[in-house]
């Protein structure tokens, strides 16, 4: 444990302690917060850094899962392999799982997955084990550490001193003054609530439903692979240890292993396409949407959730309109947050630490700040909205399609590659100092993502119009070898373009002239009707509600 839950001795309980001053004080010491530590302190181990952590332990959260840039922050630039090899589990890439209304059972789920195990690292983490590693490295490093602390309140002063106002859990009050502010809060997002930088994603209203489970069966067991020998005997790769997606029209879910034999399973869905089941109980209604799924149904028959680990939040997408000014600077989700699916709040994570560190640590070494701050704000802004554009905006529509999703995941993953992962693998640390889609190496890459992906989300929409939507979720698998960073991958690129271009012509031409918003002329989904609509509202808890903020909780970045 890096500190104690006891107040500093240096001043009385329940009375103002004297403010003291620090060089960069960060609010929350989860990895966010501790990651910017660990690389502030390492390039100017001088620095006077504190970290005021709210929570005495870190709890679970989710998060669990690394992708190719996540995976090369936490192993190569913070140096935690060695840590990840032995306290988490080894990711083996991403799975699909489809249906409709031929599929009654596991084996007769559409499937995408890799046919041999990954090339490049990543990794399954439990959140509370990692945050709680980043954070103790950051104190060996030289990082002061107090919690639990409260921050009641921040008074920015451009250019001079930052004061923070804290509380500690003894009634015991105090202030700190800093010359830099981090917000590392989490989807409390201190500072872009305080100073109303903080906006909903009004294009992208998703909500998440979310727990830990027991007894989910293993992908790989004797047992599943006796039931359906030809499915088991289909791909040569480890399907347990992967992040499993189950699909649904407007919905998709995560299945997620951790350490010592919990799941993570959360459902995500699009607000305008579905709601979430009904029922008295949370846990029972994530579990009813879940069971819609063959897929679900199968793994889930002897499991049971954590009923003191469920979670539930509408509107997770957000942004702030602020990233930095001359004295703070946000990272992570106290920055902004867009969708869990496909994992990328590990990879933001790594961006906005890494840039955050180099920003205040380039200030505090004498060098001049303005430029660096207005292109700070224009890269992360322009960074959220490409990687939305690109990626999320309307994907709802389609992502359920077994034919649609294929095709959109083969040029999905291969663009990301090209243009995003192997950036940091080229130029190593210094590449994760400009998000994603915001690079030069990165805005082609953006652009033709968000091209395909708003015409695929218009054959998605015409698809659910027509009645054909869904219409290969059975008895299909794309087995693909993994990706890797070769010239291969440029061939393969170019064969999925070719698909796509073959998509177009031979269905796209039906929406080239229909608007592709998602109203009007879809069939009314049945847990959308008003009836059901209502009940949900009345009976979900008030902290859960619409509202104009999100509330104050874990934001899910599966």
């Amino acid at each position: 444990m890096p500190t104690g839950a006891t107040p500093d001795p240096s001043f009385p309980v329940n009375a103002p302690s004297p403010a003291r001053s620090w060089d960069v004080v960060i609010m929350g010491g989860a990895i966010s917060g501790g990651a910017t530590a660990c690389l502030l302190l390492r390039a100017n181990p001088a620095l006077r850094v504190l970290i005021l952590e709210r929570n005495s332990t870190f709890k679970r959260r989710v998060g669990e899962s690394t992708v190719e840039v996540s995976a090369f922050f936490l192993g190569r630039i913070l140096d935690l392999t060695d840590h990840l090899l032995e306290k988490h589990l080894v990711k083996q890439g991403l799975r699909f799982w489809f249906k409709n209304e031929q599929t009654a059972a596991l084996d007769e789920c559409s499937e995408i997955g890799p046919g041999y195990n990954v090339r490049l690292p990543g990794y399954q983490v439990d959140r509370a084990v990692l945050d709680e590693e980043v954070l103790s490295r950051a104190v060996t490093l030289g990082a002061v550490v107090r919690r639990p602390i409260l921050v009641r309140g921040v008074d920015l002063e451009p250019g001079g001193l930052q004061t923070l106002n804290w509380e500690d859990e003894h009634g015991g009050r105090g202030a700190e003054k800093a010359r830099w502010v981090v917000d590392a809060s989490g989807v409390g997002a201190v500072l872009a609530r305080k100073n109303g930088w903080l906006s909903l994603n009004r294009e992208h209203p998703i909500a998440a439903v979310w727990s830990r489970w027991s007894g989910v069966k293993n992908w790989d067991s004797r047992a599943l692979a006796n039931k359906y020998p030809e499915w088991a005997r289909r791909t040569k790769a480890v399907r347990f240890t992967a992040t499993n997606h189950l699909l649904g029209r407007g919905w998709w879910a995560w299945l997620i292993p951790l350490k010592g034999g919990d799941v993570s399973i959360g459902l995500v869905f699009d607000q305008r396409l579905v709601e979430l089941a009904e029922g008295e109980h949370l846990g029972e209604r994530l579990r009813t949407m879940l069971e819609t799924h063959p897929v679900a149904r199968e793994l889930l028959a002897d499991a049971t959730w954590n009923p003191g680990d469920v979670h539930f939040r509408r509107n997770l997408a957000y942004s702030s309109s602020t990233f930095a000014g001359d004295g703070h600077v946000l990272v992570g989700d106290a920055a902004a947050f867009i969708d869990p699916f496909y994992s990328p709040g590990l990879d933001w994570i790594s961006y906005s630490a890494s840039a955050a560190a180099k920003l205040v640590g380039d200030s505090l070494t004498g060098t001049a700040q303005s430029q660096a701050i207005t292109r700070h704000n224009a890269l992360f802004s322009a960074s959220y909205q490409r990687w939305f554009t690109a990626i999320y905006r309307d994907k709802y529509l389609y992502m359920g399609d077994y034919e649609l999703m294929s095709l959109a995941f083969r040029l999905d993953l291969g663009l990301y590659y090209a243009g995003v992962a192997s950036q940091p693998f080229k130029h190593g640390a210094a590449a994760l100092e400009t998000p994603a889609f915001a690079g030069p190496g990165t805005f082609l890459p953006a652009h033709i993502i968000a091209f395909y992906n708003r015409r695929l989300a218009a054959m998605g929409r015409e698809r659910l119009r027509r009645g054909t939507w869904g219409r290969q979720n059975s008895g299909r698998h794309l087995s693909f070898r993994s990706y890797e960073l070769s010239g291969m991958l440029y061939w393969r690129l170019v064969l999925a373009l070719l698909a796509y271009l073959k998509l177009e012509l031979s269905e796209g031409w039906r929406s080239w002239f229909r608007a592709t918003e998602l109203s009007g002329e879809l069939p009314p989904h049945p847990s959308r009707s008003p009836a059901r609509a209502q009940v949900h509202r009345a009976s979900t808890p008030p902290h859960s509600r619409d509202s104009d903020v999100p509330p104050l909780s874990n934001a899910p970045t599966a």
